[in-house]
């Protein structure tokens, strides 16, 4: 049975997905001919075709030549590869710039882009609407009975360079989004706070974009600008959906979303329904951690797809060519990086680009065929992906096994704790999270990188770092998440504010109450370089608090006597940031209570994590990541290599 959401060649049977973006208008016809041969080397099943050529296709106002187009995709069915086929409007052709350049977006400086890059846009012009959706509807009835046609490619990476425009279009869009949203100029000036600086409003038109502020902006209207870009991407989303399905109902649709360490700008949590299957691009962070951050991206994609299964649309097979450096990946690292994804529910592995770029803005960004092709390393690694994946088409559609451990991370607060009138603009959300998320790795468990939308009942431990915001429905669910039996850890910062980012003068969770067992009534940020040795000997930096213990038990106190960490039967509260060695033990402890034991156990300082896939049939399969030379042992399986492994359980 084919996979439910990549239309395969009928005679094909379930696969892995192995491919990567392919661009044959940068290159002549002799090349496409090799490009195929090269591809059925390689193994590659599925490619992304037509994302940057809406010049190629629509060469002048409504002149459409698909001729090319139809040519590659004869060509590339022909041969049993199948089609992600883009609707091309990630960036307008140049006619279009001369004849409508308000479509241009307004960066927050008041300058109007060129148009010598690529997705120079703005998501609320009704112009750029109007011709993207006319090309989508061309497209799509040009292909729809295409049998190369696997599944639709809207735009690409939403809101990439284009997420935050400060055009009129922008203004006009965001006070009818607010007047959606608040219904009332009242209820705008109570959310935001208004009195606060004289600030309150009495039109709708005296609302800007917080663009420019003299000083501090108001928080609240700035999670709001961030909210209203994230909404607006998503509805030009659903504009080009709503075409697809018309004509193609049939047809699966995505869109490569961006969660990694790069890109801030859109709370997918609130798009995952709006696409078909979750697709994701991710790139490495540089430096020793970009093993954990990539592990912990690919898990979020996973509860961002709400626990079923995705894509992986891009990666790179080594360099790319954005970074001050960018570092070539080390014998072995594409596979595991290939595999690190594949443990966390990507059934198709793909890559930027099938053919690197002989010119333009990413010549220097590496591809499955480099410059040197079939002489480069790379290749061979290519090749030897290929048959991995190949020999795994029996896990096309096996499910990660949920782990018993979550951390909620939250798109609200995360945007909140970015603003710049905080306490400690040291607190770094994401990376507070990854910090844990690490911990727990390291220390051989399964972690889930859940949102604040999914329900918490089936997990043993949830942990909230620095979660922030907190509405009254979520406050419900965490209480009886705590009362039902399970184990809450929260830090400092958890339960602070509403979803307008108001605090109740009160103690320290207001939003959460006594559910610690202990508040806080003063907040002390630590100077950069401050460190504190805990009573236990646990080290702490960043963040340390005055807290009154009522109903829990203190467990760790900072040097002046004053609790640190405090528990109850079904709570646990950090008031601290942990350094990693110290969060690790802490780690144990928590798993020691809930008889947790690790799905691994590791030598101190080995790289390696499991995750396990499970077949509609019941099977297990382990997927182990070994990223260090060393014995780890998977069930009655023990092996020292590093690498991409699977066995079954």
């Amino acid at each position: 049975m084919p996979l439910p959401f990549i239309r395969w060649p009928s005679d094909a049977a379930p696969l892995i997905g192995f491919g990567a973006d392919y661009n044959p208008e940068q290159w002549s016809r002799e090349v496409w001919a090799e490009d195929i041969q090269f591809m059925k080397e390689s193994g590659v099943n599925l490619v992304s075709v037509g994302i940057f050529s809406w010049g190629l296709i629509e060469v002048q106002d409504g002149e459409f030549d698909f001729s090319w187009l139809h040519e590659v995709l004869d060509l590339l069915h022909a041969h049993g590869i199948a089609v992600d086929l883009a609707t091309a409007t990630a960036s307008p052709p140049q006619w279009l710039i001369e004849k409508h350049p308000e479509i241009l977006p307004v960066d927050k400086s008041g300058l109007t882009a060129d148009n010598s890059s690529r997705q120079h846009w703005r998501p609320t012009s009704p112009l750029f609407r109007k011709y993207a959706l006319r090309l989508v509807e061309a497209i799509a009835t040009e292909f729809a009975e295409h049998p190369a046609l696997a599944l639709w490619h809207v735009n690409n990476e939403l809101g990439c360079h284009n997420t935050y425009d400060y055009s009129p279009d922008a203004v006009a869009h965001f006070r009818q989004w607010l007047h959606t949203k608040y219904g009332s100029l009242e209820k705008l000036n109570f959310a935001w706070g208004t009195h606060f600086w004289s600030q309150k409003y009495s039109s709708w038109e005296q609302i800007q974009l917080p663009q420019n502020p003299m000083t501090f902006g108001n928080p609240t209207q700035t999670i709001d600008f961030k909210r209203f870009c994230s909404d607006v991407l998503r509805d030009y989303l659903d504009a080009e959906m709503a075409v697809l399905k018309r004509i193609t109902p049939e047809i699966p649709v995505t869109t490569n979303f961006m969660v990694m360490w790069t890109y801030d700008g859109a709370d997918y949590a609130s798009w995952a329904d709006h696409v078909d299957v979750v697709s994701n691009d991710h790139y490495l962070h540089p430096g020793p951690q970009s093993w954990i951050e990539q592990s912990f991206s690919a898990s979020h994609t996973r509860g961002i797809a709400a626990g079923k299964n995705w894509i992986l649309m891009e990666h790179s097979t080594s360099q790319v060519s954005w970074q001050p450096v960018n570092f070539a990946k080390q014998p072995g690292q594409l596979e595991r990086d290939s595999g690190t994804h594949f443990a966390h529910g990507a059934d198709a592995i793909c890559f930027f680009q099938w053919r690197q770029s002989s010119a333009g803005a990413e010549k220097f960004h590496s591809a499955l065929v480099p410059h040197a092709g079939k002489q480069s390393q790379i290749w061979t690694e290519v090749v030897g992906l290929g048959e991995k994946l190949s020999s795994l088409s029996h896990l096309a559609g096996a499910m990660v096994e949920q782990a018993k451990i979550a951390i909620i991370f939250d798109q609200d607060s995360y945007w909140a704790l970015a603003n710049d009138s905080v306490p400690s603009q040291a607190v770094k959300y994401r990376e507070h999270a990854l910090g844990w998320y690490r911990a727990f790795v390291e220390r051989g468990h399964s972690v889930d990188v859940i949102t604040s939308l999914t329900a918490l009942e089936s997990y043993e431990v949830v942990v909230t770092p620095s979660l922030y915001m907190v509405n009254d429905e979520l406050a419900q669910r965490l209480t009886s998440y705590a009362d039902q039996g399970g184990l809450l850890l929260g830090t400092f910062l958890t339960g602070i504010a509403d979803e307008n980012d108001h605090i109740a003068p009160s103690v320290y969770p207001a939003r959460l109450g006594n559910l610690f067992g202990a508040q806080t009534t003063d907040w002390m940020p630590l100077a950069p370089e401050e460190t504190i040795i805990l009573e236990s000997g646990l080290t702490a930096h960043t963040w340390s608090e005055n807290i009154v213990v009522s109903t829990g038990n203190v467990i760790d106190t900072y040097p002046n006597g004053n609790p640190a960490l405090v528990e109850t039967e079904n709570t646990l509260y950090v008031s601290t940031i942990l350094d990693t060695a110290s969060l690790r033990q802490l780690v144990d402890r928590i798993a020691l209570k809930k008889s947790i034991a690790p799905a691994l156990t590791l030598a101190e300082g080995h790289r390696a994590e499991l995750r396990v896939r499970v077949t509609a049939d019941g099977s297990r399969y382990g997927v182990l990541i070994n990223h260090d030379e060393g014995p780890v042992s998977v069930g009655n399986h023990h092996i020292s290599e590093t690498g991409f492994h699977v066995v079954e359980l």
